[in-house]
């Protein structure tokens, strides 16, 4: 599956921050998840968090686990530039 998602660079994740443009997106472990819908990221941020970035470093510091994610849509792959 992970293999048909685009690709997308940590340039254009930073504008889906909810500012920039009206996408809100972040990274976690490498897939890029939407989260603009989410009432929790109707700002793009989420209590210290903010979209249009890579959260896996931030994770250890969440009152939850990773399946919180698994409510989000998968909708592309952090690439490496």
């Amino acid at each position: 599956m992970s293999e048909e998602l685009p690709i997308y660079t940590t340039a254009q994740l930073a504008l889906r921050n909810g500012q920039d443009k009206p996408q809100v997106w972040f990274a976690f472990r490498g897939m890029i998840y939407e989260v603009t819908e989410s009432r929790l990221w109707k700002t793009g941020k989420h209590y210290e968090h903010w979209a249009g970035q890579d959260l896996t470093d931030e994770l250890k510091d969440a009152p939850h686990t990773d399946k919180v994610f698994d409510k989000f849509k998968v909708i592309g792959r952090l690439g490496s530039q």
